[in-house]
């Protein structure tokens, strides 16, 4: 997968098109991603044995499809998509196609 933890996107598709957010986790089998403050869906939690858990209904982040974000360039600060680039020392780097700079 091109995306990763840490990551800063871009929603390109969906609800919340045009909003930028952190990758906090990715889900390569399901081809998904949980990123900060898109997709939010109410999840109603009931009281269980454990005195730590919230209950009521809770707000939370869903998975989106990973299709449906690009990456942002921390260069160019755009939304673009994403190449890989060999360096001489056997190293694979992603390589943003819009400005051709590497994505540490």
């Amino acid at each position: 997968m091109k995306i990763k933890k840490g990551d800063t996107v871009e929603v390109i598709a969906g609800d919340d098109r045009g909003t930028r957010g952190t990758v906090h986790r990715v889900l390569p089998k399901e081809r998904r991603l949980v990123v900060s403050g898109v997709n939010m869906v109410k999840k109603h939690q009931r009281r269980t044995g454990d005195v730590r858990t919230q209950v009521g209904i809770i707000e939370r982040e869903a998975p989106i499809d990973i299709s449906n974000v690009a990456l942002v360039c921390p260069h160019c600060n755009k939304a673009s998509r994403v190449g890989y680039r060999i360096l001489e020392d056997g190293s694979k780097v992603r390589v943003c196609k819009s400005c051709d700079e590497s994505i540490e």
